[in-house]
């Protein structure tokens, strides 16, 4: 009795192509499933400064001291991908820190947006934990996060848009591209 035929071996790198299931693109971590675990595709990293590193940036320790409510505007329009002005997240805030002193319920989700985008640990204690026990600390500290993760804060979103869009306008064409002209 022969066996059979069996398929001819498919090269190495042409089987992990077809092996991969092609996933959308949406901007949301997903997992993957090798051998029966889940596997996260990015895991939780650290911040780039510390809850308690203020003096690090001195200028926006003392924006944030004396006006949070800009330092909060700043960081909710970057968070928020320019939905929202800077200027009207402001208000919000010192309107909520005026009539009720519990504008730290509005800033922690904020806190866990910016987390999400760029995949940071929840540290050193829950967002509405850091937020209610120490609210400049926890806005300085996004705020040099921000700023660390390559933003300049007083421009604002759309101001960093169109920066990024003339450094790549800026570029010179890559070989494919001039290849194709």
């Amino acid at each position: 009795m022969s066996a059979a035929p069996s398929a001819p071996p498919v090269p190495e790198a042409m089987s992990s192509h077809f092996d991969q299931q092609q996933t959308p693109v949406t901007g949301v971590p997903v997992s993957i499933n090798v051998a029966d675990k889940r596997i996260s595709k990015k895991t939780p990293g650290r911040w780039s400064t510390g809850l308690c590193h203020c003096c690090h940036d001195l200028s926006s320790c003392c924006l944030t001291c004396w006006c949070p409510c800009v330092t909060f505007g700043r960081i909710a329009e970057i968070v928020d991908r320019g939905s929202t002005s800077c200027g009207v997240s402001g208000v919000l805030y010192s309107i909520m820190l005026c009539l009720t002193g519990c504008s730290c319920l509005y800033s922690c989700f904020y806190r866990s947006k910016l987390r999400g985008q760029y995949f940071l640990d929840e540290s050193p204690c829950t967002d509405c934990c850091v937020h209610c026990c120490c609210e400049t600390c926890a806005l300085c500290q996004e705020y040099r996060e921000l700023k660390n993760q390559g933003f300049d804060m007083s421009i604002g979103w759309h101001g960093n848009m169109e920066r990024q869009k003339r450094k790549t306008a800026a570029l010179p064409p890559s070989v494919q591209q001039s290849m194709q002209l």
